[in-house]
């Protein structure tokens, strides 16, 4: 599988964005065009691929929100704005860029801002961390996964084993730290390669590595198309892990009214894909070329994220139970995540965002028909299966909660669990086997998905 090259060119050269630079600083902290410039370009560095970063990239792009408040502003002031979208396959070269001041807003994982937060006061292009994009508080955005016919059960197996990861990203941060819960040491307990998401993903399939730990979507993508099945769920760790959006310093101050712009759009942009979710993810897919049931396990109605711009207390602990973890790896001297985080913008523009967003309910299991707009929610996974029995071949998709983290996944590809009458399902063989293992007094065993069909009876 290879990385989708970028899907916009550059608006300007080089050459041409250094000739605009002077005019972007005369114009002041506001931004409102007083220095006579009539067009201003913003550039956005965005990962189309990484889908929980949507409502700061790939969906607010297709929606065009920003570019109305833009066009709105414009309007006002007389200026022309126009938007350079940049898509990239990481948040690494986002930050590159941004700190040779050529990408102003740009979005990405929570290890990788605290990169973009090291380097950027290294290079004297501070930025700071505005909004969310979204989150799981338990960490389940990250997933460990083997190939499908693998024989590793758990994360013990691991010992000795060559592992692919992206080295200062999220889930190589989840991998570091379930290995150390393991009792294995997570440099030289195994063989780690440091490899692109889709490099990994395709060293997987050829058998040159026994596991890969990666961010969302990859993992959803890798086992709905039967090509790996899930090791270890990090929300096993119980630690929040998010996206957010970052902006340089420079431009945050002088243009302060175009960041307000996009955390507007941004928050209509959200509100879009909570209330329209099969719609975002089919949008989504047509976008980046990935299944829409896999978007719709990460961004739909009771997905793996909830999306909400607020930086909440929870995943600012989290960031900062991070920089260790980037600092024993040598890759930041330390980050001062106070300063970092700038809650500001967003309190700019709160009186006008109408109420907070609703907390996410969770722990249900949903069903999505062929050509249906909407998705079905069902109060356990029994009842869903039994759903899908009576739907037959019309079944897209079907999705269950684990039974002990929470976390979605696809019903077809979950480890069940029969006990008595109730049907459980886990993401993990090793989570279905400390289940059964805690409760086989009550008769606890795993079965096939094909049992569980058959165990759900037929439809009330």
């Amino acid at each position: 599988m290879r990385t989708p090259p970028r899907t916009a060119p550059r608006t300007r050269t080089l050459a041409s964005l250094l000739l605009l630079a002077p005019l972007v600083t005369a114009c002041g902290g506001q931004g409102e065009g007083t220095d006579g410039a009539r067009t201003v370009t913003v550039t956005v560095g965005y990962q189309s691929k990484t889908i929980n970063t949507v409502t700061a990239g790939t969906l607010l792009r297709s929606l065009g929100y920003f570019e109305q408040e833009l066009a709105a502003r414009g309007e006002r002031d007389g200026v022309t704005y126009k938007v350079d979208w940049q898509d990239y396959a990481t948040g690494a070269p986002i930050t590159a860029q941004m700190t040779a001041g050529k990408i102003d807003i740009g979005s990405m994982g929570d290890f990788p801002l605290l990169i973009n937060a090291a380097r950027g006061k290294e290079l004297k292009q501070p930025t700071h961390l505005v909004s969310v994009t979204g989150y799981n508080l338990r960490g389940g955005l990250n997933t460990i996964v083997t190939a499908p016919d693998s024989k590793l059960e758990s994360l013990a197996d691991l010992r000795g084993k060559k592992v692919s990861t992206s080295v200062g990203s999220a889930a190589d941060g989840t991998l570091v730290r379930a290995l150390q819960r393991a009792g294995i040491d997570p440099d030289k307990g195994i063989q780690k390669l440091n490899q692109q998401p889709s490099v990994g993903a395709s060293a997987l399939q050829a058998g040159s590595v026994d596991a890969l730990s990666q961010f969302v979507a990859w993992p959803g993508q890798l086992a709905f198309e039967g090509r790996a099945k899930a090791l270890y769920d990090g929300a096993e760790l119980k630690l929040a892990t998010f996206h957010g959006v970052t902006v340089r310093e420079k431009f945050a101050h002088q243009r302060a009214g175009v960041l307000d712009d996009f955390l507007r759009a941004q928050q209509k942009a959200t509100s879009y894909l909570r209330d329209q979710p099969v719609a975002a993810a089919e949008s989504v897919a047509k976008a980046t070329g990935l299944p829409a049931e896999v978007v719709y396990l990460y961004n739909g109605a009771d997905g793996i994220a909830t999306f909400d711009p607020a930086l909440r207390p929870e995943l600012i602990d989290a960031l900062k139970q991070d920089v260790p973890v980037l600092t024993a790896a040598k890759l930041v001297g330390g980050v001062d995540v106070d300063a970092f985080v700038d809650p500001e913008p967003l309190r700019r523009i709160s009186a006008a965002a109408g109420p907070a967003y609703p907390a996410a309910t969770g722990a249900r299991s949903r069903l999505w028909l062929k050509g249906a707009d909407r998705t079905t929610a069902y109060d356990s996974p029994r009842e869903l299966l039994r759903a899908v029995r009576a739907a037959g071949g019309q079944v897209r998709a079907g999705y269950v909660p684990d039974a002990v983290t929470g976390t979605p996944w696809f019903a077809d590809k979950a480890v069940w669990v029969a006990e008595g009458a109730e049907l459980r399902a886990f993401v993990t063989p090793a989570g279905a086997a400390a289940y059964v293992a805690a409760h086989s007094g009550g008769g606890a065993r795993t079965v096939t998905y094909e049992e569980a069909l058959g165990l759900a009876g037929s439809p009330a």
